[in-house]
C-alpha cells in the first residue's frame, strides 16, 4: 500500500489513477510520494518515507531539488502538458500587443444613448492598431511552449527566428522548416520586432534579459515573459520602457513595480490556467509518480536521467548512489556474496548522482530484506529500495 500527499487542488482526473486497492491519500504523515502544483517546500521538512515528489507542471522553483537529490528524492515534473494552454496566451498576448481590443471594449462600455453606433463608428480610429503579418517574432527557448509559439506564429505570417543552443532532437523534429534558428542570442535581441521568453529558471538564466540586452533591443520592440518572473530583469525593463528604449512588456508575472505603466501589460499567471491543461499536468504528473513508485522506471525527472527497463523478474532493486567510480563493481558484488542471480541491470548518471536499477530471480522476501540492507551499508549508496512485482500493475 502506497501513502500520497497532496498540496494544493489536483484535479480529480489525474489523482483517479491511484486506485483505492494500492494508493492511500492524505492519510499518512509519512507518505511515499508527493504531488503539487503551486505550493513552496523550501521549509518543508521531508520525511525519510518520501522517495518521489511529482510537480503538476513544468516549474520545479517551488521545489528544494538540490536538497531532494542529496537525500535520494527523485523530483518530477510535466513538461508539455500545459504547453498548448501557454501557447494560446502567447498568440493572444501578441494580438493585444499590436490591436487595442481591451482599450476598445472598455471604451465602448461607456457610451449611452441610441446613437451608440454611430458614436463608435465616428471614434474607431482612437483604437487602430498594426498587423503581426511581416513582423519579425524572436523565440528565446525552444522547448515544448517555445516551439508551439514559433510554429504559431509562423502561421500567422510572422517572420520566426528561434534561438536555443540546447533544443533537444524531438523538439528540432517539430519546429517548421521556416523558423529561422540563431546561434546567438544577440540576433534575436537586434533584428526582431517582438521578442517571446520560454527558458526554464536556473542560475544560468535568472535575468537573462537585463540591462545588457535590453539596451540591443529595437526602441519599437515588444517583449514577453510567459516562462518566469525571474529570467527578466524587472527593474531594468521598467526603466527601459519609461525611457522608450523599447516599445512594451508583457508579462504572466505580477510585480508591484510593474502596476500602472501604459506601455506594461501584467496578466495574473495565467499560462497554464485552463482546465485542459490542469487536467492534463495532473494526469502526467500522477503516472510519473504511480509508475516510479511500482516500477522504479524514471521519466521526466530534473535531477534523475530518465532510466526504463522491462520488469519481468519477481523483483527489483532500485539504487540512487553518487555518481563514483567501480560503484556498479561494489553493487553487482554486494548482491552475488548473497548467493541472488542478476537477472537484469541498467545504470544511469547525471551530474554526481546515479540510478541504478536490478532485477533480481530471487523471491524470498527475507534474502530480498538482506540485499536491500547490505547495500545501504555502503557509503556511496544513498537510497535503496526493493520493489516486488505486481502482475496486475498497468506498468
Amino acid at each position: 500500500m502506497f501513502q500520497i500527499k497532496t498540496f494544493n487542488a489536483i484535479a480529480p482526473e489525474g489523482m483517479a489513477r491511484f486506485d483505492q486497492e494500492n494508493y492511500r491519500i492524505n492519510e499518512s504523515d509519512e507518505p511515499d510520494g508527493i504531488i503539487l502544483r503551486s505550493q513552496k517546500l523550501h521549509e518543508y521538512q521531508f520525511p525519510e518515507s518520501v522517495v518521489a515528489v511529482a510537480r503538476a507542471g513544468a516549474g520545479t522553483n517551488n521545489i528544494p531539488v538540490k536538497k531532494c537529490t542529496e537525500q535520494g528524492i527523485v523530483v518530477f515534473n510535466t513538461p508539455g502538458a500545459n504547453a498548448n494552454a501557454v501557447k494560446e496566451l502567447v498568440v493572444a498576448s501578441l494580438l493585444i500587443a499590436v490591436r487595442p481590443m481591451v482599450q476598445g471594449i472598455e471604451w465602448v462600455q461607456t457610451l449611452s444613448g441610441r446613437d451608440v453606433e454611430e458614436q463608435a463608428e465616428a471614434q474607431k480610429n482612437q483604437f487602430a492598431g498594426t498587423e503581426l503579418e511581416g513582423k519579425k517574432l524572436g523565440v528565446i527557448g525552444l522547448g515544448s511552449i517555445g516551439a508551439m509559439v514559433a510554429n504559431d506564429a509562423y502561421r500567422l505570417g510572422m517572420e520566426v527566428t528561434g534561438y536555443d543552443p540546447y533544443v533537444s532532437v524531438d523538439t528540432a523534429w517539430s519546429i517548421s522548416r521556416r523558423v529561422r534558428r540563431a546561434t546567438d542570442i544577440k540576433e534575436v535581441l537586434t533584428n526582431c520586432d517582438f521578442i517571446t521568453v520560454h527558458v526554464p529558471l536556473t542560475d544560468q538564466t535568472k535575468h537573462l534579459i537585463g540591462p545588457d540586452e535590453l539596451v540591443l533591443m529595437k526602441n519599437t520592440a515588444h517583449l514577453m515573459n510567459f516562462a518566469r518572473g525571474e529570467i527578466v530583469d524587472t527593474e531594468a525593463v521598467v526603466k527601459a520602457v519609461n525611457e522608450e528604449r523599447i516599445g512594451g512588456f508583457t508579462t504572466d508575472f505580477a510585480d508591484e513595480k510593474l502596476l500602472h505603466n501604459e506601455k506594461i501589460t501584467v496578466l495574473p499567471h495565467l499560462g497554464a490556467s485552463t482546465e485542459e491543461a490542469e487536467v492534463n499536468c495532473a494526469k502526467m504528473a500522477a503516472r510519473g509518480l504511480k509508475r516510479f513508485l511500482e516500477t522504479g522506471v524514471i521519466k521526466r525527472s530534473v535531477n534523475f536521467p530518465n532510466v526504463e527497463m522491462a520488469f519481468d523478474s519477481p523483483y527489483r532493486i532500485t539504487i540512487i548512489n553518487k555518481n563514483v567510480p567501480n560503484m556498479l563493481g561494489s553493487i553487482a558484488s554486494d548482491i552475488a556474496s548473497l548467493d541472488v542471480n542478476i537477472d537484469n541491470m541498467v545504470n544511469r548518471g547525471k551530474d554526481d548522482y546515479a540510478y541504478t536499477l536490478v532485477d533480481v530471480s530471487e523471491t524470498d522476501p527475507q534474502k530480498i530484506a538482506a540485499i536491500t540492507e547490505k547495500l545501504a551499508q555502503n557509503e556511496g549508496i544513498v537510497r535503496v529500495r526493493a520493489i516486488k512485482r505486481d502482475e496486475e500493475s498497468e506498468f
